[in-house]
């Protein structure tokens, strides 16, 4: 356990963050788990819809530090790639 203020302090706000940042990919994950779904139902617009409401999820993600920016492209890049081989 920690013997000064200032750990104990950091202990707090680590657990704040880990709260938050657990959240953040929960629901990223929730928003990729919808389009993966649509593509593969093949409805093409439907997986278009859901992957343009996981975009800005994902880019908030990467600017939040949740995720590595390069991941995120690399997910969004597949995700698109498959959405237009569709129909």
């Amino acid at each position: 356990m920690a013997n000064h203020k200032s750990a104990e302090k950091r202990i707090r706000q680590t657990a704040r963050r880990t709260e938050v940042n657990r959240a953040r990919v929960s629901r990223i994950r929730t928003f990729l788990k919808k389009v993966e779904t649509a593509i593969a139902t093949g409805d093409k617009s439907a997986a278009a819809e859901a992957f343009k409401s996981a975009q800005p999820e994902l880019m908030r993600g990467a600017s939040k530090g949740v995720l590595h920016k390069n991941t995120v492209s690399r997910k969004l890049s597949r995700l698109s790639s498959r959405i237009k081989a569709l129909g």
